[in-house]
């Protein structure tokens, strides 16, 4: 890093190594972050990004090497441990308590306490309000966790980052779920805690915000770091170069297939809000086989509502459902994936995987009856063939099928939920923000996938807030605004002009729609 000055440095890790039964996650690395600026860190998944900054924040420990605070060595047993050292991170997965209120998440593990009284519940509202008040998120602390949209569960996990008074403040992939008014808020108090001299580590998969938000840059690639700079002697074309070893993996082109008959269609779905209203509203959309609609809408649109309607997530939801011109009655979620249905959830944590359980298990977990002889499972050949097959096709990174899901970079895991999903041969498939915190090499495999996939017959709807996106890869856009369709668009006829302004009819602010 010629022409950087050393002396700003308030973090360094040397030579650092980091092994998982026997697999290298991170190689010597050598990192230096400086107070007072934004050091970005980007590589695909699997490279290593989460795994050094779990090292740095507590979570883990080097196998080898040492980290440096304030040019002294330290170890770091905890998080606990790290924070009292000044160090902070938001987690690209969320780490939140649902059953507890923002306030209490918020001031978790370091509750305010009025002496023999216990808690001071008044004042860790007060204080967690003013700290969302911040990031302008429109949320009362309050509110159970559980009831925020996941946007909004995001904004309090960075609200509790920032009320740690940190030093040095970790964020990985903070703005996956947040819409561009959003982001633009989380810059605004970004430049307020540079100016503090707080070090801050940004981590994104999202390359025009790097460049918007970054002061220094550190590439990684298998583990290894592969590339240092600064952001103002770089453009997004070295950034990729530096990731992959070539130019950008761009998104699937459309492939021209006949598309066939009406596959599946909704009609007059609705659900009713809790708090009145409806999340979705009188909304009606069919899709052919070998069709992708790309489902567009800001936060609050009630995309990911209308998916959970369609799935029999929610008792309450009203209208009809047909597959191949066949209406399905059972509100039942297996039996309607029986019938050719399948989803890939937003949250994929909550939502798409079991936690404690095998890459091989999650990605069958849906599909067993498939692998089950007399009522009995047994993991035969043709079940380890289905696994060595999702795995190659989706070009999942897994030495092991039999390791943890855990063990497993976000982008990988989100792969090995559109592959268990794949098992149950769907006839229609649902995807959910397919692209949330996944790199551009893991995008471009998915986008791939999804055109194969429809050249092959399947029905795919998919949302996405990336007009981007949604143009390059859709047949033909719907549009959302409050619960509703407000536009059909064809391929050819879109514009992000067109598309932008369908999705502002009658949009409401972020206080309402969630």
């Amino acid at each position: 890093m010629a022409g950087m000055d050393e002396g700003d440095v308030v973090l360094r890790l040397e030579d650092v190594t980091k092994v998982y039964s026997g697999i290298v996650a991170v190689k010597h690395a050598n990192l230096a972050l400086r107070r007072g600026a934004v050091n970005v860190l980007v590589g695909e998944n699997g490279a290593g990004k989460s795994t050094l900054m779990r090292m740095i924040a507590g979570v883990e420990r080097p196998s080898l090497g040492r980290i440096l605070l304030e040019g002294q060595e330290v170890e770091f047993n905890s998080p606990a441990d790290a924070q009292k050292h000044g160090i902070g991170m938001v987690f690209q997965e969320l780490n939140l308590f649902g059953n507890l209120s923002v306030a209490e998440n918020i001031f978790a593990t370091r509750e305010i306490v009025r002496g023999i009284r216990g808690i001071d519940h008044r004042a860790q509202v007060e204080k967690a309000n003013a700290f969302l008040a911040k990031l302008d998120a429109g949320i009362d602390a309050e509110s159970m966790v559980d009831d925020l949209p996941i946007g909004q569960q995001q904004l309090v996990e960075i609200a509790k980052a920032i009320s740690l008074d940190t030093r040095i403040l970790i964020l990985d992939e903070p703005t996956s779920a947040l819409s561009a008014a959003e982001v633009d808020i989380l810059f605004k108090v970004i430049g307020e805690l540079k100016a503090q001299g707080v070090a801050i580590v940004y981590i994104s998969h999202r390359l025009e915000e790097l460049m918007r938000i970054g002061d220094y840059i550190t590439v990684l690639r298998d583990g290894q770091i592969t590339g240092h700079a600064m952001v103002c002697d770089i453009d997004t074309r070295w950034i990729v170069r530096s990731m992959i070893g070539s130019d950008a993996k761009d998104f699937a082109k459309s492939i021209s297939h006949k598309l066939g008959g009406e596959v599946f269609r909704a009609e007059d779905i609705c659900l009713p809000r809790k708090t009145g209203g409806l999340a979705v509203d009188h909304l009606s959309i069919s899709v052919r086989a070998g069709e992708v609609l790309g489902i567009y809408g800001l936060m609050g649109a009630g995309r990911s509502e209308f998916f959970e309607c369609v799935m029999g997530r929610h008792v309450n939801s009203t209208g009809r459902i047909y597959i191949d011109g066949e209406e399905i009655g059972s509100r039942d979620t297996s039996t309607r994936i029986k019938r050719g249905l399948a989803l890939i959830p937003e949250d994929r944590q909550r939502e798409g995987l079991v936690q404690v359980l095998s890459i091989a298990a999650n990605l069958t977990l849906a599909s067993l009856e498939r692998f089950t002889r007399f009522g009995f499972h047994i993991r035969d050949e043709r079940e380890q063939g289905a696994i060595a097959q999702a795995i190659r096709d989706l070009a999942i990174k897994a030495p092991n099928p039999d390791f943890d899901i855990t063990s497993m970079s976000g982008g990988n895991q989100q792969k090995v939920v559109i592959g268990k999903a794949l098992m149950t041969n769907p006839k229609v498939l649902l995807m959910d923000e397919p692209s949330r915190g996944i790199d551009i090499g893991a995008k471009a495999d998915v986008f791939r996938t999804m055109r194969r996939l429809a050249g092959e017959g399947l029905a795919i709807l998919f949302s996405t807030s990336d007009l981007e996106e949604v143009m390059a890869l859709s047949d033909r856009i719907a549009v959302m605004s409050n619960g509703k369709v407000t536009r059909i668009i064809d391929r050819e006829e879109a514009s992000e002009e067109i598309i932008v302004k369908a999705a502002s009819v009658g949009h409401r602010s972020r206080e309402t729609a969630s």
